[in-house]
């Protein structure tokens, strides 16, 4: 049976629709919870702390002798009303940097001994990063320094850059030995990720809720939504090192596609995440 690692999997979340979608495949998935895990194949994961990503990569070695897949789906994305004129930093970064990318890069390298052993004895494995289409707002100059003037949705943006860069990139050092690398955009989708985002509005946050229901007509539903995600995790139509959305390649941002950018990436966080 397949083993895939799918994380942010709250309920009524992308993450829980892709897990579903998985398990019908016939899938044995792992997922992951930002709090306390409430299922048998379930377990917290703050990707802003270092200890809890690698207690994570514990439990994964201890439950499964193979890993198939990893779906990086967990993310935030906050200051949706673009109120902060100066970054909010968590463990000393900008918070959706050190969330989106830097937790994702961790966890991902963390894994990558399980990824290279299942490709090794089973033909193939995956890394499967959810960006955004607002990865075409990020800057690759914004990866090596401070953003300014400071705007959340750029470094929204920016952080979601990075994973496209970081899909290609597992791709290029990993491909020939079967771990392949996949990025995707999963439309617009109808999910709770906007709350954390409206904490500090509770009048807007109130109208939202209100709204609800015209929202859901408007937005796609998280089962629509994962159909990206399961095609790149599974589908031998997915392009491996490619950029995709709507279950086929698209073209993303030109700054994604700098090779040299995204090797630079790829390196600088490696001593990143080595360096404590």
């Amino acid at each position: 049976m397949r083993v895939a690692l799918v994380t942010g999997a709250g309920g009524g979340s992308l993450g829980e629709a892709t897990a579903r979608a998985l398990r019908d495949l016939g899938w044995r998935v792992l997922t992951t919870t930002r709090s306390c895990a409430v299922e048998e194949d379930q377990h917290p994961l703050d990707l802003t702390e270092r200890a809890s990503v690698a207690r994570l990569g514990e439990w994964v070695s201890s439950t499964t002798d193979r890993l198939d897949a990893l779906v990086n789906n967990a993310g935030v994305h906050l200051d949706l009303r673009s109120k902060w004129r100066a970054p909010q930093l968590v463990d000393g970064h900008e918070v959706h940097w050190r969330t989106n990318y830097l937790g994702t890069a961790q966890l991902t390298r963390l894994l990558l001994p399980s990824l290279l052993d299942t490709a090794t004895r089973h033909g193939e494995a995956r890394v499967v990063d959810v960006v955004s289409k607002l990865h075409e707002r990020g800057r690759n100059a914004w990866l090596w320094g401070d953003l300014a003037p400071y705007d959340s949705w750029a470094a929204y943006g920016t952080s979601k850059l990075a994973l496209v860069h970081e899909a290609a990139e597992v791709e290029r050092r990993f491909g020939g030995q079967g771990v392949h690398g996949y990025s995707l955009h999963p439309g617009s989708v109808y999910t709770h990720v906007a709350d954390r985002g409206l904490e500090t509005a509770p009048v807007l946050a109130r109208l939202r809720r209100l709204a609800a229901p015209l929202e859901r007509r408007a937005l796609a539903t998280p089962a629509d939504g994962a159909r990206t995600t399961v095609f790149c995790a599974t589908s031998p139509e997915a392009v491996p090192g490619a950029y995709h959305r709507r279950s086929a390649v698209a073209e993303p941002s030109p700054e994604a596609l700098d090779a040299d950018a995204a090797s630079r990436l790829w390196d600088a966080t490696s001593r990143w995440v080595d360096g404590a």
